[in-house]
């Protein structure tokens, strides 16, 4: 995962995920313009595994976590940083990007693509619905909770190869959870800080009542 070769950044042309856009408007009487990215909403998934008293996360190199590099000079991406440095702990996640489908349903698909975990809509607990990236995209993400055993991993996960994923499925212990969350050298998303606080406020109380 984290031998990246031949590293090089260019204008992007065209996506089927992004469009930029420039939004001109006047605010109590002062002209202003705000650039942002119009892209899809999103869905987002912790899951817990009880089996393993752990928590489910992936873990995948994102390019975007090399925006640091001055984008005028690629050629720092392959001189000073090393694939590792874009890697980043995340929640099972993905777009809502098939018509027809509800949040549900498209939960369930990420976690049995990305986790090999097989869900059903009615094992999905619904955590909160937010906006992201405020600044630039004012997409929705809807996270969603949901249990599952050793029994329900039918699959290997990894995401889709297609379409140039690359996912490594990590069980977080649950004894070393808030400390992981609370590294600030562990690489990781908003949504798996928030998602273990969520879980040790709302879920794990009940736990020792089973």
């Amino acid at each position: 995962m984290e031998r990246i070769e031949g590293a090089a950044v260019g204008r992007c042309a065209a996506s089927p995920y992004l469009r930029p856009l420039t939004l001109h408007y006047r605010q109590n009487g002062a002209q202003k313009s705000w650039d942002f990215m119009k892209t899809h909403d999103s869905v987002a998934i912790l899951m817990f595994n009880s089996s393993q008293q752990s928590l489910v996360l992936v873990k995948q190199f994102r390019p975007g976590s090399l925006a640091a590099v001055d984008q005028d000079r690629p050629q720092e991406l392959q001189a000073v940083l090393p694939g590792s440095a874009g890697v980043t702990y995340e929640l099972c996640a993905g777009l809502v990007d098939q018509p027809g489908l509800s949040l549900e349903e498209v939960a369930c698909s990420e976690a049995w693509e990305e986790c090999g975990y097989r869900l059903a809509p009615s094992d999905l607990r619904r955590v909160a619905t937010y906006k992201s990236g405020v600044g630039l995209t004012g997409s929705s993400q809807t996270m969603f909770y949901a249990e599952v055993t050793d029994g329900q991993r039918g699959g290997p996960g990894g995401g889709l190869a297609e379409e140039g994923e690359l996912i490594e499925v990590v069980h977080l212990p649950l004894d070393g959870a808030r400390a992981f969350a609370d590294d600030p050298d562990v690489p990781k998303t908003l949504g798996v800080i928030f998602g273990i606080s969520w879980f040790f406020s709302c879920v794990a109380p009940d736990l020792g009542s089973r």
